[in-house]
């Protein structure tokens, strides 16, 4: 049963809000954490984790149907989705298993239900105007987002979000997605890899809206290669759902397809939770006013995560909920700079980017300088038989600070890495450039990118 007052709750436990709840839980807060759906939130449930579990189903596929050119030979391979859904479900229980066992840890209380906030800043379980009301003096909200259908369409049936494509139990044999931002761009490169016949569909000129164009090119001449047709600057003109199929008509010509997957947009998750009530105040998008500390409108009361401005990911929200916590316990925080938060898509190859695009930087005045370096420069790519992709870094010429980068490779989630705590460490391209990298690693382009940077390329 949950106690009558606790000194901090927290409305929903996705990434943000278990890791903001056990920081509280280590600073000496008796927390609690309301949850009305499963210990995770939609990201281990339905989103960021099961899409990575079908992606690595995908990538391993990959590797055994190109066994071959490295002398293993593998005959009649096949998929059999059921057995990738036992590997998505296994992987889902094992990290929300291990959520659970982290509030039993820090003394987290986890109280199932809806929890919205009082007109008082307090906490209701059940109903914002007819639940169990527990006290607390600090509220956290990290209810995160929910998909928005378009075209007047309606979720079910035929028609799914991304999460429900995810947790599908059965691969289509036709599949459309339109939206090829991050989202969609991954369930196309994973379920064609898997062998659905896929078309992606993008109302702009370019997958990954937000990358670099020769970073999106570079991807999209990959995942064309896919079992994926790319219909960009496309406009989709009707969708008629069946009961076995779903028909979409773009630019003028219909298809028929198993299933409809619609990414192309998420609103804040906060029907229900009393925020007008609480005199808490949204922006024109809804989304959740806060400062630097993630502070609302309202005293008490803080929210993270697809909640409130800047990018939908699932680490910038755990870092917010640091934040918010931090600044609930009396501590010094730090906002985030926004821009130089890494992103990636983990589409096949993967694309990772942060800070300012080469277009950024130049409307925004500096003295930019680019260095590009081909993923097959150096050796590791080909030892490995992943040669694809390009390193892209976006510099200040007056200073070497590194502006932004971009990079498209199998491991670019694990390269942008290093250019991040190199900024974040005030080091810029030219330290990079210096910096003694391991032979032979993928790590070594970003090292010649910097070394582009500065004017001095070596391999390349």
């Amino acid at each position: 049963m949950p106690e009558e007052r606790y000194d901090c709750i927290v409305i929903g436990s996705g990434p943000g809000g278990y890791v903001g709840a056990i920081r509280a839980a280590q600073l000496g807060l008796k927390t609690a954490v309301v949850e009305k759906g499963n210990t995770g939130g939609r990201c281990l449930n339905e989103a960021c984790i099961p899409a990575k579990a079908i992606l690595r189903v995908a990538e391993v596929m990959s590797e055994v149907e190109h066994a071959g050119s490295f002398g293993i030979e593998v005959s009649d391979a096949s998929v059999n989705y059921g057995g990738a859904v036992k590997h998505r479900d296994k992987v889902i229980k094992t990290l929300t298993g291990g959520v659970g066992m982290l509030f039993e840890k820090n003394g987290i209380d986890l109280i199932e239900g809806f929890g919205s906030v009082t007109d008082d800043g307090n906490v209701k379980i059940g109903g914002q105007f007819d639940g169990t009301e527990i006290q607390t003096d600090r509220v956290v909200l990290a209810c995160g987002s929910v998909a928005k259908p378009i075209l007047g369409l309606e979720f079910g049936g035929r028609v799914l979000d991304t999460a429900a494509m995810w947790l599908l139990n059965e691969q289509p044999s036709r599949l459309c997605v339109i939206g090829a931002g991050a989202s969609g761009t991954e369930i196309a490169s994973a379920f064609g890899r898997l062998g659905t016949s896929v078309t992606l569909v993008e109302a702009l000129d370019q997958i990954l809206p937000l990358e670099e164009p020769e970073i999106a090119k570079a991807c999209a001449r990959e995942i064309a290669k896919q079992n994926v047709k790319i219909e960009t600057g496309a406009k989709v003109e009707d969708v008629s759902p069946g009961d076995a199929s779903v028909s979409v008509t773009v630019n003028g010509s219909a298809e028929e397809f198993d299933y409809l997957v619609i990414a192309a947009g998420r609103g804040p998750d906060v029907e229900g939770l009393g925020l007008e009530e609480a005199g808490i105040e949204v922006d024109e998008r809804g989304l959740i006013k806060v400062d630097g500390r993630l502070r609302t409108s309202r005293e008490g009361v803080w929210a993270i995560g697809d909640m409130v401005p800047g990018p939908a990911l699932a680490h910038k929200a755990s870092d917010e909920g640091i934040i918010a916590v931090e600044d609930a316990a009396g501590r010094e925080t730090h906002p985030i700079d926004y821009a130089y938060v890494p992103a990636v898509t983990f589409c096949h190859p993967q694309v990772a980017s942060f800070g300012l695009t080469e277009a950024e930087a130049r409307e925004a005045g500096h003295e930019v300088v680019v260095g590009k370096v081909p993923m097959g420069a150096v050796g590791a790519p080909t030892v490995y038989g992943d040669r694809g992709g390009m390193v892209k870094i976006v510099g200040d010429s007056k200073h070497g600070e590194l502006l932004g980068a971009s990079i498209v490779s199998v491991k670019a989630a694990d390269l942008i890495q290093e250019l991040v705590n190199a900024r974040e460490l005030e080091g810029g391209y030219p330290e990079v450039a210096r910096i003694i990298h391991p032979h032979p690693a993928f790590a070594e382009a970003v090292m010649e990118a910097a070394r582009a940077t500065d004017g001095w390329l070596i391999h390349g």
